[in-house]
């Protein structure tokens, strides 16, 4: 009869799910025994990091993607990145395991006490299998639930399971296979057509879902077909429409008050694949101008039972837009895309804007670009010209942690596309072990780290909150190059911008980290 891991091992086989980001523990070992030769293990040296490049690698790839925890304290360790995850929609399949059964009631070490309680409520589903003959069938709706959801799942499993002899029975779940729809109804599309269509001046908010799912394309068609303005919702964890494009109008502001101010003079805004909103800073106020309408489309169920106002549709957006498309008729409108301003110039060290200029300057449009430096984001939106889908990718919370580990995991899962990290100082810190990742399986990314010395985002939220003054918010005497080449990246520090030029356009054939010295910005 076939063990538990057996069974497990072919039906994530049969799922796709052979990669699998991890870091061991005793209690994993035995799900790891006899994993078959097509299945490939991505060691990580801290569960952070492990994460965070799971976490990229499934929003490239768009497929879910196996994360092997180590128990509760591994679970704890991951929970920072996982945070990201979780509003990034990626569909994390979280393992973890569980001491022996006979054990786990009088908290041994290594015991998980209440798994199932632990990593909630940032995942979709936890749970723990009743029995041993449970295991297969757990595991699968572990992975279903996520695929559903769009969201991280989480199983603790007593690792004395996976050796379980299991009857016929628990080989059914194989077979299994669990599929979404969410086509709206015919009526539901003509009175969102006709809304759009009778508008006297609407807007398109897009949001990173579009282009997590692919249709980054279709929505560029549906917004030169219509003519309208675009704008992007708050904090994009993906850009879902080329940025120098000349109905784009830029990335909606993360404050109350402030959106409010942006979309004044539209009587209808129609959001697309986006929370309404995902603010940040508090700037309080009214949610939408007077006499604006506003309509959310998402497949998301608690992104639209959440939002403060307006109206919304649960359905993929896919079919909406096509409908969209054939039942509005055309205002069309397309024009070249907009050039790039100069960039600004620093005084004492490069200023942001140069750098990115550089990258737009060097790199192949193909590139993917892995974000984690939130005090340049006005500076990075004035030079960069992205104009192809899933080139955009920044920590959906805000959790610091993502960039590096992400990078790492946005390239292994697309190695037909260059990908830069772009990461902070401070930043970096929170995922650094991913540096020997990339070494070890000699990943083609480029990290850049802006080294400016300080927390730059820190500083302008001081200054918001009328709080200037407090310590915390500088990190002198780093050296990233140093620390790469213990984890073994060949590293090298620029300050100057034919250097850096020089360094972008050479080409390696594994992980590298260039150092730039950089003025410190703010935010905005």
């Amino acid at each position: 009869m076939p063990t538990a891991r057996r069974l497990a091992h072919e039906f994530l086989h049969r799922r796709g799910l052979t990669t699998i980001f991890g870091n061991p523990g005793s209690n994993e070992l035995p799900f790891l025994a006899e994993l078959p030769d097509d299945f490939t293990y991505v060691l990580g040296l801290h569960e952070g990091a492990v994460v965070g490049m799971a976490d990229g690698y499934a929003q490239a790839t768009g497929r879910p993607v196996l994360v092997n925890l180590h128990a509760a304290a591994g679970s704890g360790n991951a929970m920072g990145a996982l945070t990201n995850a979780v509003y990034s929609r990626s569909p994390l399949v979280l393992t973890a395991g569980q001491q022996v059964r006979a054990a786990i009631g009088m908290e041994a070490m290594l015991a998980n006490v209440d798994a199932t309680q632990l990593m909630r409520p940032l995942v979709g589903w936890a749970g723990e299998p009743s029995c041993a003959e449970d295991v297969p069938r757990s595991l699968a709706q572990a992975v279903f639930e996520a695929e559903l959801h769009r969201r991280p799942s989480y199983l603790s499993v007593p690792y004395d399971d996976w050796a379980a002899e299991l009857d016929a029975n628990a080989a059914v779940t194989l077979d299994r296979s669990v599929r979404r729809g969410l086509t709206p109804s015919e009526s539901q599309l003509d009175d969102l057509a006709e809304a759009v269509a009778t508008a006297k001046n609407p807007a398109l908010v897009l949001g990173g879902d579009l282009d997590a799912t692919g249709l980054f394309d279709r929505t560029v068609a549906l917004a030169e077909h219509l003519g309208l303005p675009v704008w992007v919702a708050p904090s994009p964890h993906r850009l879902p429409f080329p940025n120098r494009h000349p109905l784009f109008r830029g990335v909606l502001p993360a404050g109350i008050a402030p959106v409010s101010a942006a979309l004044t003079g539209h009587d209808l805004v129609l959001v697309l694949g986006a929370p309404v909103f995902r603010y940040h800073q508090y700037v309080p106020g009214a949610y939408l101008p007077e006499g604006t309408r506003l309509i959310q489309v998402t497949d998301d169920f608690g992104a639209a039972a959440r939002a403060p106002m307006g109206e919304a549709l649960v359905a993929d957006p896919a079919p909406v837009i096509e409908a969209l498309l054939a039942k509005v008729p055309g205002r069309g409108s397309s024009g070249d895309h907009v050039g790039n301003p100069e960039p600004e110039t620093g005084g004492k060290a490069l200023h942001p804007e140069q750098v990115f200029a550089a990258l737009r300057e060097t790199q192949a449009e193909s590139t993917r670009y892995v974000v984690e430096s939130t005090s340049t984001n006005s500076a990075w939106w004035r030079q960069m010209d992205l104009r192809r889908e899933g080139s955009y990718f920044f920590p959906a919370a805000g959790g610091l942690g993502f960039g590096l580990p992400a990078a790492v995991g946005v390239a292994m899962g697309s190695p037909d596309r260059p990908v830069v990290g772009v990461i902070g100082d401070g930043s970096a810190n929170y995922g650094i072990t991913a540096l020997w990742t990339a070494a070890h399986y000699r990943v083609p990314v480029t990290f850049v780290i802006l080294r400016n010395g300080v927390y730059g985002a820190l500083r302008w939220f001081g200054e918001l909150l009328g709080t200037p003054d407090v310590p915390g918010t500088e990190i002198p005497g780093l050296d990233f190059t140093a620390i790469a080449a213990g984890y073994g990246v060949p590293a090298t520090t620029v300050t100057g911008l034919d250097d850096l030029h020089a360094q972008l356009k050479s080409t390696p054939d594994g992980p590298r980290l260039i150092q730039v010295d950089t003025e410190p910005t703010t935010p905005e």
